[in-house]
């Protein structure tokens, strides 16, 4: 289908009163009425509130007040935040109905920059997973191809952008949740330094590396949308006070004496259709004037196993509050302790079982430091390693995802595999910097590869920089692919 327009373009041109934001909402809801129902990104579409809110922006710039910077923007956001009095229920069946009775703090930004929610998308349940398969109410689909996943968790926001359904949205990045979707559906994705969104209404998987950010079709879009929803919250105790940069000045800038960080160590698996778009990432940079450096994280190897002790621990902690007491599914037993197990065995799917089974393994008597203090020192072994490295390089390249899309199923029977997903992404999660994911060229089969771009905490200006000139020439590419 024909592409709706960028989060800037209509922000621009609703402010200016060129375009009207009811009408940019009504082409993105008959783009959700014509493919919905094949794609399946959303959990809940809110079109009766999104018109009204549309129609209340145009009466602003009618009567010459300025909406915002996403002024008429039809944006979606994952179905793990907190939207008051609508649907939250993060794809389980232990929160189907529940509705928030406040906004997070990203929600309310949104809201404040002029942007129009148009529908909470759907998700790999509690955001584990790394296909969208595991949804509670049935899986999303890549739209550039049916029969192959749009990756996860934040697989229906990547779907979302990817169809024209939304300009922007939003998910959340516990281990690559934004970036591996973003990869596989082409799109732009972005998890900034840990602490420089707001957490506040995002439903907690692991807190300590949850982080909220945006898919976009363009990396001055997602400039714009860091702008918007980046900056401290009291409500949030990790949030960093520092003041913030212009997301946008460096886009123009090019790359011409950057240093580019080429990984020596790099643990193998990235197929070879993306390790060739990857290696042709580096001589375009290259070309624009940035050198490359050999540099090595000899932690980077055991990112994927500290993870998957770190992760499901924080989740064994953080979902024991759904035990059908307060809120969400219950299922009445004979007395309370069979309850809570008759509730959780009902409410939970089979991956959010395995991670709690998981993690309260690794935290239990006799096991904490031989599994879960050990994977904290990995991750502190990591953060130094990552130090050093950039000590030497300003930014680094990776793959963003081992593969492009595969098909529904092929990964589901073995866990391992499709952990193995995230191989790349989930170590900006344990030290906490910023990483995104641009669509950069096109693999096996011709479907979009995803550069990953690595910087240090709090240097998102110079990431989207090196992003920037990446999108610039991934214009020029072959974009035949590798059969």
């Amino acid at each position: 289908m024909a592409q709706l327009g960028t989060a800037s373009q209509i922000a621009a041109g609703v402010r200016s009163g060129s375009l009207k934001a009811a009408d940019v909402l009504e082409q993105h809801l008959a783009a959700i009425g014509a493919r919905e129902a094949e794609i399946h990104a959303f959990n809940h579409v809110m079109a009766d509130s999104a018109r009204q809110r549309a129609a209340a922006i145009d009466a602003m710039v009618v009567a010459g007040h300025d909406p915002g910077p996403l002024a008429g923007v039809p944006v979606a956001l994952k179905d793990n935040m907190c939207t008051r009095g609508v649907p939250t229920t993060c794809s389980s069946k232990i929160l189907a109905g529940w509705k928030p009775p406040y906004d997070g703090t990203v929600v309310t930004l949104l809201q404040q920059a002029g942007a129009v929610t148009v529908g909470k998308t759907n998700l790999d349940e509690f955001a584990m997973g790394s296909s969208t398969e595991n949804s509670a109410f049935g899986p999303t689909r890549n739209p550039l191809d049916t029969n192959l996943v749009p990756g996860g968790s934040s697989g229906g926001s990547a779907a979302a952008v990817a169809a024209g359904f939304a300009a922007l949205s939003f998910g959340s990045d516990t281990g690559g949740s934004i970036r591996q979707p973003a990869a596989l559906c082409g799109v732009v994705g972005v998890k900034p330094t840990y602490g420089r969104v707001s957490r506040y209404g995002l439903v907690a998987f692991a807190s300590s590396l949850d982080q909220i950010g945006p898919f976009t079709r363009t990396v001055a879009d997602a400039a714009l949308a860091l702008q918007v929803v980046c900056g401290h919250d009291p409500h949030d105790s990790t949030s960093i006070p520092d003041p913030l940069p212009d997301y946008s000045a460096l886009l123009e800038r090019g790359v011409e004496g950057l240093r580019i960080g080429r990984i020596t160590d790099l643990p193998a698996g990235a197929d070879p259709d993306v390790a060739q778009r990857v290696e042709q990432a580096f001589e375009v940079l290259t070309a624009a004037g940035a050198t490359i450096v050999d540099v090595e994280v000899p932690a980077f190897t055991y990112g994927l196993t500290a993870y998957y002790i770190i992760a499901p621990a924080e989740a064994s902690s953080n979902l024991a509050r759904y035990d059908g007491v307060r809120y969400g599914l219950r299922v009445d037993a004979s007395d309370t302790n069979a309850m809570y197990s008759a509730t959780r065995a009902a409410g939970f799917g089979d991956e959010v079982k395995r991670r709690i089974l998981l993690g309260t393994y690794a935290l239990s008597a006799g096991y904490y430091d031989a599994y879960y203090g050990k994977a904290l020192r990995i991750r502190r072994l990591m953060a130094q390693d990552f130090a050093k490295a950039y000590e030497q390089a300003d930014v680094l390249l990776t793959p963003a995802s081992p593969s492009v899309a595969f098909p529904f199923g092929s990964k589901t029977a073995d866990p391992f595999a499709m952990y193995l997903c995230d191989t790349y992404t989930i170590p900006s999660n344990l030290t906490g910097e910023p990483g995104m994911s641009v669509p950069f060229g096109t693999g096996r089969q011709g479907l979009p590869v995803g550069v990953q771009v690595l910087a240090p905490a709090l240097a998102e200006p110079l990431m989207l920089q090196v992003a920037a000139e990446l999108e610039r020439a991934a214009a020029g590419l072959d974009q035949g692919g590798a059969t």
